[in-house]
């Protein structure tokens, strides 16, 4: 038998938590000395302990746990119940770090406030471009909502085109348009040669006399700070963006830190 401070350093728990655990029924020492109080505990208990941490560490709570141990629940069966858990944690800390980065770009864009700069902008035209798309639809502008929608279609028309056995001729594009139920309609597109065919739409999209553009680096998440730099550049030249823009994917490593976006506002006169 081992001690409660053996047993804690076992455990790697504080002896305070056995205590708790058996006040609330939950870990009973295997024996309590009559005379001192002193608990005792087998190693055969460690088995439970292990179990009780781990569902208590993903979020069960004490009474939900007691009712798995006393159940007897089989090891499969705890695996499985513990993979699920692990799965809906990691998905809510991906939802939180998307979050964080959005709160972020935010914080960012309050304190440029009045110091944006637009030196960097670039009015150009931009030619007509034959393309293989696939399109969806979004919640609204906000970047959580266009994100996956415009994720997924890439992966999609990617896996679609090697398919068809087309290679693309040009740096991936997206585009949007406002639907009239506030939706947004999302295009993912590639640039392809002519005679292009297979599961996607083609269609050319036609040139644009001029544009704004502004190389954005990093993740699409954090683009709005760049697009307010468009937006103070356009007022600045007295003009008004117009038409539909396009966001040019130019680098896409692993790390989106190093994504570079052409960022191209159709604009004209006001």
């Amino acid at each position: 038998m081992f001690t409660i401070g053996d047993f804690a350093r076992l455990g790697r728990v504080s002896i305070r938590m056995l205590r708790h655990y058996d006040a609330i029924g939950v870990l009973r020492p295997a024996r309590v000395d009559p005379d001192t109080g002193y608990r005792y505990y087998e190693l055969d208990q460690l088995r439970r302990l292990n179990r009780l941490v781990a569902l208590k560490d993903l979020g069960f709570k004490l009474e939900q746990v007691q009712v798995f141990l006393d159940e007897s629940v089989g090891v499969e069966e705890l695996t499985g119940m513990l993979r699920l858990r692990r799965v809906e944690l990691e998905a809510r800390l991906a939802e939180d770090a998307g979050r964080l980065a959005r709160v972020e770009a935010r914080l960012r864009s309050i304190q440029r406030e009045g110091q944006m700069t637009s030196s960097a902008v670039t009015l150009k035209s931009v030619p007509a471009v034959r393309v293989a798309q696939l399109s969806d639809t979004a919640g609204g502008w906000a970047p959580e909502e266009i994100g996956p929608v415009i994720q997924a279609l890439f992966g999609q028309l990617g896996e679609r085109l090697e398919a068809a056995g087309v290679e693309p001729c040009g740096p991936p594009l997206s585009y949007y348009a406002p639907r009239e139920d506030d939706r947004i309609d999302v295009h993912a597109a590639m640039p392809v040669p002519a005679g292009a065919d297979g599961a996607f739409t083609v269609t050319e999209l036609p040139p644009v006399e001029r544009a704004a553009t502004l190389l954005h680096h990093g993740s699409m998440e954090q683009c709005m700070p760049s697009y307010e730099s468009l937006a103070v550049w356009v007022e600045e030249q007295g003009l008004r963006s117009v038409g539909l823009s396009r966001e040019v994917t130019l680098q896409c490593p692993d790390d989106v830190a190093g994504w570079v976006t052409e960022l191209q506002l159709v604009v004209a006169d006001s």
